[in-house]
Protein backbone atom coordinates (compact mmCIF):
# COMPACT_ATOMS: atom_id res chain seq x y z
CA UNK A 1 0.00 0.00 0.00
CA UNK A 2 1.34 3.57 -1.08
CA UNK A 3 2.21 6.08 1.96
CA UNK A 4 0.13 9.29 2.45
CA UNK A 5 2.18 11.48 0.23
CA UNK A 6 4.08 9.00 -2.50
CA UNK A 7 3.91 10.27 -6.10
CA UNK A 8 4.02 13.83 -4.05
CA UNK A 9 7.18 16.12 -4.95
CA UNK A 10 8.32 19.04 -2.70
CA UNK A 11 10.89 21.53 -3.10
CA UNK A 12 12.68 22.65 -0.20
CA UNK A 13 14.57 25.83 0.42
CA UNK A 14 14.30 26.21 4.09
CA UNK A 15 16.91 25.94 6.71
CA UNK A 16 17.43 25.16 10.21
CA UNK A 17 14.53 23.45 12.12
CA UNK A 18 11.15 24.37 11.57
CA UNK A 19 11.04 24.55 7.75
CA UNK A 20 13.23 21.46 7.10
CA UNK A 21 11.34 19.98 10.45
CA UNK A 22 8.06 20.19 8.75
CA UNK A 23 9.40 18.87 5.33
CA UNK A 24 11.42 15.34 6.95
CA UNK A 25 7.68 14.86 8.59
CA UNK A 26 6.10 14.80 5.00
CA UNK A 27 9.22 12.65 3.80
CA UNK A 28 8.60 10.50 6.29
CA UNK A 29 5.51 9.67 4.89
CA UNK A 30 6.49 9.05 1.01
CA UNK A 31 6.86 12.73 0.00
CA UNK A 32 9.62 13.11 -2.32
CA UNK A 33 12.19 16.24 -1.14
CA UNK A 34 15.16 18.27 -2.46
CA UNK A 35 16.64 20.05 -0.59
CA UNK A 36 18.23 23.08 -2.53
CA UNK A 37 21.17 24.42 -0.64
CA UNK A 38 23.56 27.32 -1.23
CA UNK A 39 26.92 25.87 -2.94
CA UNK A 40 29.49 25.87 -0.13
CA UNK A 41 28.04 26.80 2.83
CA UNK A 42 24.42 24.79 2.11
CA UNK A 43 21.70 25.05 5.64
CA UNK A 44 23.61 26.28 8.26
CA UNK A 45 22.21 23.84 10.62
CA UNK A 46 24.61 21.64 9.02
CA UNK A 47 28.27 23.31 10.37
CA UNK A 48 29.09 23.74 13.91
CA UNK A 49 32.36 24.36 12.66
CA UNK A 50 33.32 24.60 9.52
CA UNK A 51 36.56 23.32 8.34
CA UNK A 52 37.92 21.24 5.75
CA UNK A 53 37.65 18.15 7.98
CA UNK A 54 33.75 18.66 9.21
CA UNK A 55 31.31 16.79 7.07
CA UNK A 56 28.50 18.98 7.67
CA UNK A 57 26.48 16.54 9.35
CA UNK A 58 25.86 17.36 12.52
CA UNK A 59 23.23 15.69 14.89
CA UNK A 60 20.57 18.64 14.25
CA UNK A 61 20.73 18.40 10.71
CA UNK A 62 20.80 14.88 10.36
CA UNK A 63 17.64 14.46 12.44
CA UNK A 64 15.65 17.50 10.19
CA UNK A 65 16.65 16.04 6.88
CA UNK A 66 16.10 12.23 6.95
CA UNK A 67 14.94 10.93 2.88
CA UNK A 68 15.69 14.16 1.43
CA UNK A 69 18.33 14.42 -1.96
CA UNK A 70 20.36 18.18 -1.63
CA UNK A 71 21.01 20.50 -4.71
CA UNK A 72 23.23 22.87 -4.43
CA UNK A 73 22.01 26.40 -6.15
CA UNK A 74 23.27 29.85 -6.50
CA UNK A 75 20.04 31.80 -6.62
CA UNK A 76 21.77 34.56 -7.30
CA UNK A 77 22.15 33.20 -10.53
CA UNK A 78 19.83 33.49 -13.15
CA UNK A 79 20.49 29.96 -14.22
CA UNK A 80 19.92 28.57 -10.83
CA UNK A 81 16.64 30.35 -10.78
CA UNK A 82 15.79 28.42 -14.20
CA UNK A 83 16.63 25.26 -12.93
CA UNK A 84 14.31 25.94 -10.19
CA UNK A 85 11.42 26.54 -11.91
CA UNK A 86 12.10 23.99 -14.10
CA UNK A 87 11.55 21.94 -10.83
CA UNK A 88 9.00 23.88 -10.10
CA UNK A 89 6.94 22.82 -13.07
CA UNK A 90 7.44 18.93 -12.27
CA UNK A 91 6.50 19.56 -8.29
CA UNK A 92 3.15 20.10 -6.04
CA UNK A 93 4.72 21.93 -3.18
CA UNK A 94 7.82 24.71 -2.93
CA UNK A 95 8.53 25.24 0.92
CA UNK A 96 10.93 28.62 2.03
CA UNK A 97 11.47 30.16 5.06
CA UNK A 98 13.30 33.14 3.67
CA UNK A 99 12.91 36.64 5.13
CA UNK A 100 9.59 37.84 3.69
CA UNK A 101 10.18 39.31 0.22
CA UNK A 102 12.88 37.36 -0.61
CA UNK A 103 11.77 35.41 -3.11
CA UNK A 104 9.89 38.05 -5.08
CA UNK A 105 13.05 39.52 -5.26
CA UNK A 106 15.13 36.54 -7.05
CA UNK A 107 11.97 36.10 -9.26
CA UNK A 108 10.94 32.52 -7.41
CA UNK A 109 7.66 34.28 -5.67
CA UNK A 110 4.04 32.91 -6.03
CA UNK A 111 2.94 35.24 -8.63
CA UNK A 112 6.01 34.10 -11.16
CA UNK A 113 5.69 30.31 -9.96
CA UNK A 114 2.11 30.19 -10.20
CA UNK A 115 2.56 31.14 -13.82
CA UNK A 116 4.55 27.88 -14.06
CA UNK A 117 2.53 25.78 -12.29
CA UNK A 118 -1.01 27.12 -11.47
CA UNK A 119 -2.12 24.53 -9.27
CA UNK A 120 1.40 24.76 -7.16
CA UNK A 121 1.15 24.60 -3.16
CA UNK A 122 3.27 27.49 -2.22
CA UNK A 123 4.28 27.67 1.80
CA UNK A 124 6.10 30.67 3.38
CA UNK A 125 7.31 30.34 6.83
CA UNK A 126 8.61 33.11 8.45
CA UNK A 127 9.21 34.72 12.15
CA UNK A 128 6.25 37.70 11.56
CA UNK A 129 4.25 36.08 8.35
CA UNK A 130 4.32 37.68 5.05
CA UNK A 131 2.73 41.35 5.76
CA UNK A 132 2.20 43.51 8.83
CA UNK A 133 4.01 46.04 10.62
CA UNK A 134 6.27 43.21 11.36
CA UNK A 135 7.14 41.62 8.00
CA UNK A 136 10.66 40.88 7.38
CA UNK A 137 12.10 41.02 10.77
CA UNK A 138 14.40 38.35 11.84
CA UNK A 139 13.20 35.62 14.13
CA UNK A 140 14.31 33.24 16.46
CA UNK A 141 12.79 30.51 18.68
CA UNK A 142 14.03 32.41 21.76
CA UNK A 143 12.96 35.63 20.69
CA UNK A 144 9.22 34.76 19.79
CA UNK A 145 9.21 33.18 23.73
CA UNK A 146 9.98 36.13 24.94
CA UNK A 147 7.63 38.31 22.20
CA UNK A 148 4.47 35.84 22.51
CA UNK A 149 4.41 36.17 26.14
CA UNK A 150 5.37 32.30 26.90
CA UNK A 151 8.61 33.53 28.96
CA UNK A 152 5.99 35.57 31.35
CA UNK A 153 4.65 31.88 32.21
CA UNK A 154 7.87 30.25 32.68
CA UNK A 155 9.75 30.24 35.50
CA UNK A 156 9.58 31.31 39.10
CA UNK A 157 9.60 34.37 41.13
CA UNK A 158 12.68 34.28 42.28
CA UNK A 159 13.97 33.48 39.15
CA UNK A 160 11.86 35.82 36.65
CA UNK A 161 10.96 34.95 33.83
CA UNK A 162 13.13 32.56 31.82
CA UNK A 163 13.08 30.60 28.15
CA UNK A 164 12.61 26.93 27.58
CA UNK A 165 15.46 24.66 27.46
CA UNK A 166 14.49 23.46 23.81
CA UNK A 167 12.82 24.75 21.01
CA UNK A 168 9.16 24.97 21.29
CA UNK A 169 8.33 27.42 18.19
CA UNK A 170 10.84 26.12 15.75
CA UNK A 171 9.77 22.45 16.35
CA UNK A 172 5.52 23.47 16.55
CA UNK A 173 5.98 25.54 13.64
CA UNK A 174 7.55 22.75 11.76
CA UNK A 175 4.03 20.70 13.15
CA UNK A 176 2.19 23.42 12.01
CA UNK A 177 3.80 23.62 8.52
CA UNK A 178 3.54 20.20 7.57
CA UNK A 179 0.06 20.23 8.46
CA UNK A 180 -1.13 23.23 6.74
CA UNK A 181 0.66 21.69 3.41
CA UNK A 182 -1.00 18.48 4.12
CA UNK A 183 -4.56 20.14 4.75
CA UNK A 184 -3.37 21.95 1.19
CA UNK A 185 -3.14 18.60 -0.59
CA UNK A 186 -5.95 17.20 0.61
CA UNK A 187 -7.78 20.22 -1.04
CA UNK A 188 -5.64 20.14 -3.86
CA UNK A 189 -7.14 16.53 -4.37
CA UNK A 190 -10.89 17.52 -4.35
CA UNK A 191 -10.62 20.24 -6.24
CA UNK A 192 -7.30 20.11 -8.35
CA UNK A 193 -6.34 24.00 -7.02
CA UNK A 194 -3.12 25.10 -5.17
CA UNK A 195 -2.46 27.42 -2.33
CA UNK A 196 -0.77 30.22 -0.70
CA UNK A 197 0.24 29.35 2.73
CA UNK A 198 1.63 31.81 5.31
CA UNK A 199 2.81 30.28 8.36
CA UNK A 200 4.34 32.39 11.13
CA UNK A 201 6.05 31.54 14.21
CA UNK A 202 4.55 34.03 15.98
CA UNK A 203 1.46 33.09 15.48
CA UNK A 204 2.19 29.29 16.43
CA UNK A 205 3.13 30.42 19.66
CA UNK A 206 -0.12 32.30 20.67
CA UNK A 207 -1.60 28.71 19.11
CA UNK A 208 0.24 26.82 21.51
CA UNK A 209 -1.14 29.23 24.43
CA UNK A 210 -4.80 28.97 23.59
CA UNK A 211 -5.85 28.12 26.90
CA UNK A 212 -3.69 31.13 28.45
CA UNK A 213 -5.16 33.47 26.06
CA UNK A 214 -8.57 32.41 26.09
CA UNK A 215 -8.54 32.92 30.01
CA UNK A 216 -7.17 36.54 29.37
CA UNK A 217 -9.38 37.72 26.71
CA UNK A 218 -12.60 36.63 28.45
CA UNK A 219 -11.76 35.90 32.25
CA UNK A 220 -8.99 38.59 32.27
CA UNK A 221 -6.91 36.13 33.81
CA UNK A 222 -3.03 36.10 33.72
CA UNK A 223 -1.27 33.03 35.04
CA UNK A 224 2.12 34.85 35.72
CA UNK A 225 5.20 32.79 37.22
CA UNK A 226 3.86 29.43 38.71
CA UNK A 227 7.23 27.34 38.53
CA UNK A 228 6.01 23.97 38.91
CA UNK A 229 2.88 24.31 40.46
CA UNK A 230 -0.23 23.94 38.39
CA UNK A 231 -2.29 26.54 37.00
CA UNK A 232 -5.30 25.80 39.56
CA UNK A 233 -3.08 27.25 42.22
CA UNK A 234 -3.37 23.73 43.88
CA UNK A 235 -0.79 23.13 46.05
CA UNK A 236 -1.28 18.96 45.64
CA UNK A 237 0.11 19.70 42.40
CA UNK A 238 3.64 20.20 41.99
CA UNK A 239 7.51 19.00 42.03
CA UNK A 240 8.39 17.52 45.61
CA UNK A 241 11.54 16.20 46.58
CA UNK A 242 12.25 12.05 47.12
CA UNK A 243 14.76 10.43 49.24
CA UNK A 244 16.86 10.45 46.13
CA UNK A 245 15.25 12.32 42.84
CA UNK A 246 12.38 14.38 42.63
CA UNK A 247 8.95 13.58 41.14
CA UNK A 248 6.07 15.72 40.02
CA UNK A 249 2.35 14.97 41.21
CA UNK A 250 -0.63 16.04 39.99
CA UNK A 251 -3.62 15.54 42.25
CA UNK A 252 -6.75 18.03 41.81
CA UNK A 253 -9.64 16.26 42.99
CA UNK A 254 -10.88 15.91 45.90
CA UNK A 255 -10.85 11.95 45.56
CA UNK A 256 -7.00 11.92 43.67
CA UNK A 257 -6.16 14.28 46.98
CA UNK A 258 -7.86 11.93 49.50
CA UNK A 259 -5.83 9.02 47.84
CA UNK A 260 -3.06 11.10 47.89
CA UNK A 261 -2.67 11.74 51.43
CA UNK A 262 -3.74 7.72 52.00
CA UNK A 263 -0.72 6.41 50.17
CA UNK A 264 1.28 9.39 52.23
CA UNK A 265 0.05 8.16 55.16
CA UNK A 266 -1.38 11.14 56.52
CA UNK A 267 -5.03 10.50 56.01
CA UNK A 268 -6.05 11.76 59.59
CA UNK A 269 -5.04 15.35 58.58
CA UNK A 270 -8.55 15.50 56.43
CA UNK A 271 -9.64 16.30 60.19
CA UNK A 272 -7.70 19.33 60.30
CA UNK A 273 -9.82 22.39 57.99
CA UNK A 274 -6.06 23.68 56.21
CA UNK A 275 -5.97 20.29 54.58
CA UNK A 276 -9.93 18.88 54.12
CA UNK A 277 -10.96 20.99 50.88
CA UNK A 278 -9.98 22.26 47.75
CA UNK A 279 -10.40 25.88 49.34
CA UNK A 280 -8.70 25.39 52.22
CA UNK A 281 -5.40 23.94 50.84
CA UNK A 282 -5.47 26.91 48.67
CA UNK A 283 -4.94 29.17 51.73
CA UNK A 284 -2.21 27.06 52.78
CA UNK A 285 -0.09 25.92 50.54
CA UNK A 286 2.83 25.94 52.65
CA UNK A 287 1.71 23.71 54.79
CA UNK A 288 0.14 21.45 52.43
CA UNK A 289 3.70 21.58 50.39
CA UNK A 290 5.56 20.55 53.91
CA UNK A 291 3.48 17.88 54.70
CA UNK A 292 4.00 16.18 50.83
CA UNK A 293 7.46 16.91 50.94
CA UNK A 294 8.16 15.46 54.44
CA UNK A 295 6.13 12.30 53.94
CA UNK A 296 8.43 11.87 50.48
CA UNK A 297 11.46 11.92 51.61
CA UNK A 298 11.17 8.94 54.06
CA UNK A 299 11.40 6.41 50.74
CA UNK A 300 12.45 6.47 46.95
CA UNK A 301 11.83 7.82 43.64
CA UNK A 302 10.93 4.25 42.63
CA UNK A 303 8.80 3.36 45.62
CA UNK A 304 6.42 6.19 45.26
CA UNK A 305 6.39 6.17 41.36
CA UNK A 306 5.33 2.52 42.04
CA UNK A 307 2.98 3.22 45.12
CA UNK A 308 1.31 6.67 43.60
CA UNK A 309 0.65 4.88 40.34
CA UNK A 310 -1.41 1.86 41.86
CA UNK A 311 -3.23 4.64 43.60
CA UNK A 312 -4.32 5.87 40.43
CA UNK A 313 -2.50 8.85 40.99
CA UNK A 314 -0.95 10.66 38.06
CA UNK A 315 2.62 10.67 39.11
CA UNK A 316 6.05 11.15 37.20
CA UNK A 317 9.89 11.30 37.77
CA UNK A 318 11.89 14.27 36.70
CA UNK A 319 14.50 12.37 33.81
CA UNK A 320 17.55 13.39 32.60
CA UNK A 321 17.51 12.63 28.70
CA UNK A 322 19.65 9.32 28.71
CA UNK A 323 17.09 8.20 31.27
CA UNK A 324 14.37 8.46 28.96
CA UNK A 325 16.16 6.99 25.88
CA UNK A 326 16.27 3.69 27.91
CA UNK A 327 12.35 4.05 28.85
CA UNK A 328 10.94 0.57 26.76
CA UNK A 329 8.06 2.16 26.03
CA UNK A 330 10.11 4.11 23.12
CA UNK A 331 11.55 1.28 21.84
CA UNK A 332 8.10 -0.25 21.73
CA UNK A 333 6.74 3.18 20.39
CA UNK A 334 9.81 3.26 17.30
CA UNK A 335 10.38 6.75 18.64
CA UNK A 336 14.30 6.32 17.93
CA UNK A 337 15.50 4.64 15.09
CA UNK A 338 19.06 3.61 14.29
CA UNK A 339 19.92 4.10 10.10
CA UNK A 340 23.09 3.65 8.50
CA UNK A 341 25.91 6.11 9.35
CA UNK A 342 26.41 8.96 6.85
CA UNK A 343 29.19 9.92 8.60
CA UNK A 344 32.97 9.86 7.19
CA UNK A 345 34.06 7.61 10.20
CA UNK A 346 31.06 5.14 10.07
CA UNK A 347 30.00 6.51 13.78
CA UNK A 348 26.35 4.81 15.12
CA UNK A 349 23.48 7.72 14.80
CA UNK A 350 20.03 7.41 16.08
CA UNK A 351 17.37 9.89 15.10
CA UNK A 352 14.05 10.76 16.33
CA UNK A 353 11.39 9.61 13.92
CA UNK A 354 7.64 10.79 14.24
CA UNK A 355 5.10 11.30 17.04
CA UNK A 356 2.95 8.39 16.07
CA UNK A 357 2.62 5.16 14.58
CA UNK A 358 -0.18 3.76 12.28
CA UNK A 359 -1.54 0.31 11.81
CA UNK A 360 0.63 0.42 7.77
CA UNK A 361 1.83 2.87 5.57
CA UNK A 362 3.18 4.96 8.69
CA UNK A 363 6.18 7.13 8.74
CA UNK A 364 9.55 5.64 8.04
CA UNK A 365 13.01 6.50 7.35
CA UNK A 366 14.31 5.41 3.58
CA UNK A 367 17.18 7.28 2.90
CA UNK A 368 20.06 8.93 5.06
CA UNK A 369 20.44 12.90 5.41
CA UNK A 370 22.29 14.02 2.41
CA UNK A 371 26.01 15.55 2.29
CA UNK A 372 25.89 19.16 0.48
CA UNK A 373 24.88 18.85 -3.18
CA UNK A 374 25.18 15.04 -2.79
CA UNK A 375 22.02 15.05 -5.20
CA UNK A 376 22.63 17.68 -7.89
CA UNK A 377 24.39 15.78 -10.97
CA UNK A 378 21.74 13.44 -10.75
CA UNK A 379 18.34 16.06 -10.32
CA UNK A 380 20.09 18.00 -12.97
CA UNK A 381 20.21 14.93 -14.87
CA UNK A 382 16.59 13.82 -14.35
CA UNK A 383 15.56 17.32 -15.41
CA UNK A 384 17.35 16.57 -18.65
CA UNK A 385 20.76 18.66 -18.34
CA UNK A 386 23.82 16.96 -20.42
CA UNK A 387 27.05 16.08 -18.38
CA UNK A 388 28.78 19.32 -20.70
CA UNK A 389 25.37 21.52 -19.77
CA UNK A 390 26.27 20.48 -16.08
CA UNK A 391 29.82 21.47 -16.37
CA UNK A 392 29.16 24.99 -17.57
CA UNK A 393 26.58 25.56 -15.11
CA UNK A 394 29.33 24.49 -12.27
CA UNK A 395 31.91 26.77 -14.46
CA UNK A 396 29.58 29.81 -14.02
CA UNK A 397 29.13 28.97 -10.09
CA UNK A 398 25.61 28.68 -10.90
CA UNK A 399 25.70 25.10 -8.98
Amino acid sequence: MPQAFEDIRIIDITQVLAGPFATMQLALLGAEVIKIEQPETGDQTRWLIKGSDDPGLTPAFMNMNLNKRSITLNLKSSEAVDIVKKLVSQSDVLIENFKAGTMERLGLGYADLKEIKPDLIYCSVTGFGQSGPRAGEAAYDGAIQASSGMMSQTGHEETGATRTGYQPVDMSTGLNTAFAVSAALHRKARTGLGQRIDVAMTDTAIVLQTSQYSNYLNDGKLIGLLGNTSHTGQPTANVFHTADGRIQITALKQLQVEKLFRVLGREEKFSEPEFSTPAGRLKNPEAVNELITNALCKNTTAYWLNSLASAGIAVAEIREVPDVITDPQFAHRGVFESIDSPLPDKSPVTVVKAGYITNEDGPAIRSKPPRLGEHTREILRDLGFSREEIKALHDKGAI
